[in-house]
C-alpha cells in the first residue's frame, strides 16, 4: 500500500451505520443486502459516459462527492472508461468526502473492471501510436503477448488482470476493490472455443481468488453487456451456473464470486423474462438463476444511457404516480426489480438530485 492509498473496505458494519444514516431519506427498501453481507443503495453511482478532458473530471468529481453526501454508496466505474479517468474521478471523490467527514471507507461500495486493455488519459491519434502502448505498457513488460488479446483489445491472462488491479488500486487510491468485474467476458467467445473459455476463465477466477488472499479486492463478478441476455445457442452465451461451479472448483465453497452486472431497463428486459439460463436442470431468467445461485446482481444501464429520460409510454407513468420525470420513473422500475443496485450515470448535481427522488416511490399495482 502506498501513502496515497486509503485503507480497509467496505464492511457489514460500515454500511449498515451508514444506510441507518440516511434510512428516513428514502423508501424502506432503499438500501439493500449483497451476498457478501453488505448494504448497498439501491441507486449506484455510474460513471462510463463522457469526455475525456479535466472538465468531465472535476463534474464527475462533484456529483459523486454530492451523490455520497446524499446517501448514495455505491460507486461504479472500469479502468478503461474515459481513458482511466473515471477511476481517477471515484477515487479522488471518494477520498474528498472522507476528509470531509460525509462517509468513512467501510461504509462505500468501490466497484471496478478489467479485461479491456485501458488507454492513458486521452485516445492514441493513430493505429501505431496504439501498437507502440501495447508494446512499452504490456508485449515488453510480458504482462501479456499479443496472441493473448482478443479483438484488438481485450485479455484475460492472469497476468494482465494482476497488473490492472493494481493499476486500479493506483488510479482509485484505495487498499482493497470492493468488487472486481471482469469485463464483459463472452468477449473471448468471439475468438476461443468453448473450451478455451472455460480454461482462461478458471485461471482467472484462480488469480481473483489469490488477489483476495492478498488483500487486493474483496470479491469479484462479471459485468456484461450480452452474455447473460441471450439463449445457450448464441456464441457469446454465458451460463452464471457455470461460472459459479468454476468459481467453487477453484475456490471452494467460499468462493468470491458473488456479483454479476447486466444492462436491466425498461427497453431491455431479458434479464427478467427470457430464461437464458438453467439451474437444477430448470430453464430460468438470470435474476430467478442469480437468486438460486446466491449471486448478488447489479443492473447497468438503468436509463439505457439517457434513451429512457422521456417520452415513456403512460402506462408506465401510472405506475409511479409520485414522480414527476420519466428518468425518475425509468429508475424506480429497475429498482422495483430483486436487483441490489440500479446504476445511473451521474454527472451533474442537477441529475443527481432528479435522479435520487426515485428512492422513495413504490410501484402502483
Amino acid at each position: 500500500m502506498t501513502d496515497a492509498q486509503v485503507s480497509g473496505k467496505a464492511t457489514a458494519a460500515g454500511t449498515k451505520r451508514f444506510a441507518d444514516r440516511f434510512a428516513d431519506s428514502f423508501g424502506p427498501d432503499f438500501y439493500r443486502s449483497t451476498s457478501s453481507h453488505l448494504l448497498v443503495s439501491s441507486i449506484g453511482m455510474g460513471t462510463y459516459l463522457g469526455e475525456c478532458d479535466d472538465g468531465e473530471d472535476a463534474r464527475y468529481v462533484q456529483a459523486l462527492s454530492a451523490g455520497i453526501s446524499h446517501g448514495l454508496n455505491v460507486l461504479d466505474t472500469a479502468i478503461n472508461y474515459r481513458c482511466q479517468r473515471s477511476e481517477r474521478a471515484v477515487g479522488l471523490a471518494m477520498r474528498q468526502a472522507i476528509r470531509d467527514g460525509a462517509v468513512e471507507r467501510n461504509q462505500v461500495l468501490i466497484c471496478t473492471k478489467g479485461g479491456y486493455v485501458p488507454l492513458e488519459g486521452a485516445p492514441p491519434e493513430s493505429r501505431d501510436e496504439y501498437d507502440s502502448y501495447l508494446e512499452r505498457e504490456y508485449f515488453e513488460r510480458s504482462i501479456m503477448a499479443r496472441s493473448d488479446l482478443v479483438a484488438g483489445g481485450h485479455c484475460l491472462k492472469p497476468q494482465f488482470l494482476a497488473n490492472q488491479i493494481e493499476r486500479s488500486r493506483v488510479n482509485l487510491g484505495v487498499e482493497c476493490i470492493d468488487v472486481f468485474y471482469i469485463h464483459n467476458p463472452e468477449q473471448q467467445l468471439d475468438s476461443v472455443t468453448r473450451e478455451r473459455f472455460r480454461s482462461l476463465m478458471s485461471e482467472a477466477f484462480a488469480e481473483l481468488e489469490s488477489q483476495v488472499s492478498g488483500g487486493h479486492i474483496a470479491s469479484y463478478g462479471c459485468a456484461t453487456w450480452n452474455g447473460f441476455r441471450v439463449f445457450a445457442a448464441a456464441k457469446n452465451h454465458l451460463s452464471l451456473s457455470e461460472l459459479v461451479d468454476i468459481a467453487r472448483k477453484v475456490g471452494g465453497k467460499s468462493h468470491h464470486f458473488r456479483y454479476i452486472q447486466v444492462p436491466v431497463n425498461l427497453a431491455m428486459t431479458e434479464a427478467i423474462r427470457v430464461p437464458t439460463q438453467q439451474v437444477n436442470a430448470a430453464n430460468a431468467a438470470l435474476l430467478d438463476a442469480a437468486r438460486e445461485l446466491g449471486i448478488s446482481v447489479v443492473a447497468s444501464a438503468a436509463l439505457m444511457q439517457g434513451q429512457l429520460v422521456q417520452n415513456l409510454p403512460d402506462g408506465v407513468r401510472s405506475l409511479f404516480p409520485t414522480l414527476a420525470t420519466d428518468a425518475q420513473r425509468a429508475i424506480a422500475f429497475v429498482r422495483s426489480l430483486p436487483v441490489c443496485t440500479a446504476l445511473v450515470g451521474m454527472r451533474s448535481i442537477s441529475h443527481l438530485e432528479e435522479n435520487i427522488e426515485a428512492g422513495n416511490a413504490v410501484m402502483k399495482v
